[in-house]
C-alpha cells in the first residue's frame, strides 16, 4: 500500500474510501483491500492523535 504522508492526508483517504463505500462504488473484489487500507489509516491516525496529546499533556 501507499506510504502514508501526513494526519490530513490519511483522513482525506479514509473519507474517500467511506465514500466510496456509501455509494456503492466499490466492486466486491476491491472490498478487502480497502477495508485493510482503512485501518492502516485508522491505526495511523490514532498513533498520530496518541503522540500528539502526549507531547501536549507532558
Amino acid at each position: 500500500m501507499a506510504k502514508i504522508k501526513n494526519y490530513t492526508a490519511a483522513i482525506e483517504e479514509l473519507e474517500g474510501i467511506l465514500a466510496a463505500l456509501k455509494s456503492d462504488e466499490v466492486a466486491i473484489d476491491d472490498l478487502a483491500a480497502k477495508v485493510e487500507r482503512a485501518k492502516e489509516l485508522l491505526t495511523y491516525c490514532q498513533e498520530t492523535l496518541r503522540k500528539t496529546e502526549k507531547a501536549i499533556n507532558g
